[in-house]
């Protein structure tokens, strides 16, 4: 039996208690008024433009003396060479002007006043839009943690329900440390659940994550009204989305449950009835995965980008969290064997997991060339907006996801040889869980938080509360059963798997 480590325990409590202190830094240190946006903007403002003014005001000084002489110059003699009749038809001329001129004058005073309005509108309007984007950075952060580590545990079990239904005889030592990581996902659901019921419920007004939730978006008197966003209300209004967030997370860990119930209890039995009911039950679950998880990442990422939308998204979001999934498999098990349990996993099983990393780093990256280079290269304005705000605001992180996700596996793990050594495998590992990260930060933020992105106390606390709950419950459910299964028909070949 496995037993958790002191050290291991504390690092998660403080991982967790140094996030929550961050994230309730973050919410409380976000703007509250249009007053202190606007503040923030002058700031801003006065940094950008301070080189220019300067630069100005020195042009202003250097003006050469010889310009203003000859205009003085040019002055006289126009009052020099005026005869009494030109004066006097000057005088004619400007008194009978004279109304006209104030007419003018008026005019141009309404105009003025009219576009001082319409300005300051705008000064108005852009910095609610700003304070919005602000008010969210908090909310769209933990909002990014919460699901990516959640994700991270439904991928292994989609994985583990693959591997009962492929019947696989490699894999059965690895079943309890798939199971362990998959007791994240209850705790994930709940805490993800509230999340999007405080979101969709408007129980904070500093809460703007979804668009098409901003109050008279679909009704056509409002000026709030969207005509693309109302064509979509009958698949994206609150009840119906809620109800599907339901029945998701309630399928997944209905299945979790019972298929662990399943297996453990296959360890006492006489027979392979338990085992059976499992193969059977992970068939029907992965029907209800592979829809639910296209639905899903409609529902839950997608729609951040109400007018956007890409056939490809389902499947780019699942090798995404897939493959996040089957690194952290790998990474717990390199921990577990080297604190000396899991006697019978050998570096076959490793290379078999390495291969999965290296292969499915490659399927992110075919889905995302494709998703992108086809919308890309067709130009349609309403599509490639998607992608141009994130080349042109989000570049670092675009750019650097594509390195992280896809060069680095590719350069590290496409040796055999690499893919027993265990550093080499747990520092592409974090490499490759960082890059999905900030994948899931590319997808979420610039709908959320426009350009004013920064990686701050409030991202980085929210990865620190989530990984230390994730390292907690994890290696609390290893201690709850033996790390090796008993009776599953195939534990004797994955007990000798060796190539």
């Amino acid at each position: 039996m496995y037993t958790i480590s002191k050290k291991l325990k504390t690092t998660a409590l403080i991982l967790m208690t140094l996030g929550l202190v961050g994230i309730v830094y973050g919410f409380l240190t976000a703007p509250k008024t249009l007053e202190e946006v606007e503040a923030i903007i002058a700031a801003s403002h006065h940094e950008g433009h301070n080189a220019e003014t300067v630069k100005e005001d020195a042009k202003a000084v250097a003006m050469p003396a010889a310009k203003a002489s000859h205009a003085e110059a040019t002055h006289e003699e126009a009052v020099a060479t005026k005869d009494t009749t030109a004066v006097a038809h000057d005088t004619l001329v400007a008194a009978v002007d004279t109304t006209k001129t104030e007419e003018v004058a008026v005019e141009k005073a309404a105009t003025h006043h009219e576009s001082a309005e319409e300005l300051a509108k705008e000064k108005e309007e852009h910095a609610e839009h700003v304070l919005h984007q602000l008010q969210n950075k908090p909310w769209a952060a933990l909002y990014v943690a919460c699901i990516f580590f959640m994700l991270i545990s439904l991928g292994v079990l989609a994985f583990y329900a693959i591997q009962q239904v492929a019947q696989a005889g490699w894999s059965p030592v690895l079943f309890r440390v798939m199971q362990a990581i998959t007791a994240y996902l209850p705790v994930g659901s709940v805490i993800f659940f509230i999340l999007l019921l405080v979101t969709g419920m408007h129980l904070f007004e500093s809460n703007h994550l979804f668009a098409w939730m901003a109050k008279g978006i679909t009704d056509k008197g409002s000026a709030n009204y969207d005509e693309i966003i109302a064509g979509k209300s009958g698949y994206l209004n609150f009840a119906f989305w809620i109800s599907r967030a339901a029945i998701f997370l309630l399928g997944w860990n209905l299945y979790r449950y019972i298929s662990r119930k399943n297996c453990l209890a296959q360890d006492e039995a006489n027979d392979d009835t338990f085992y059976k009911k499992n193969f059977k039950l992970s068939a029907g679950f992965l029907v209800f995965f592979i829809v639910s998880e296209s639905i899903m990442a409609w529902d839950w990422i997608m729609s951040f980008d109400p007018h956007w939308f890409s056939t490809l998204f389902g499947w780019y979001v699942f090798a995404s969290f897939f493959v996040s999934a089957i690194t952290t498999i790998s990474m717990v098990t390199l921990y577990l064997k080297s604190k000396g349990y899991l006697e019978h996993v050998n570096s076959s099983h490793i290379h078999d997991l390495s291969k999965f990393m290296f292969g499915f780093s490659v399927f992110w990256t075919y889905l995302w060339f494709s998703q992108f280079m086809l919308i890309w290269y067709a130009n349609i304005p309403e599509e490639v907006t998607y992608f141009k705000t994130r080349i042109d605001v989000y570049t670092l992180p675009f750019w650097g996801a594509v390195v992280m996700n896809f060069v680095f596996p590719l350069l590290v793990l496409i040796n055999t040889d690499f893919k027993r050594v265990a550093p080499i495998i747990v520092g592409a590992g974090v490499v490759i869980l960082c890059g999905h990260y900030i994948d899931f930060f590319n997808m979420v933020m610039p709908a959320t938080v426009g350009d004013q992105w920064f990686i701050g106390v409030s991202e980085i606390s929210s990865v620190l509360f989530f990984l230390g709950l994730f390292i907690f419950v994890v290696f609390t459910a290893l201690t709850k059963a033996p790390l090796t299964p008993k009776r599953n028909p195939f534990i004797e070949e994955s007990k000798h798997f060796h190539y």
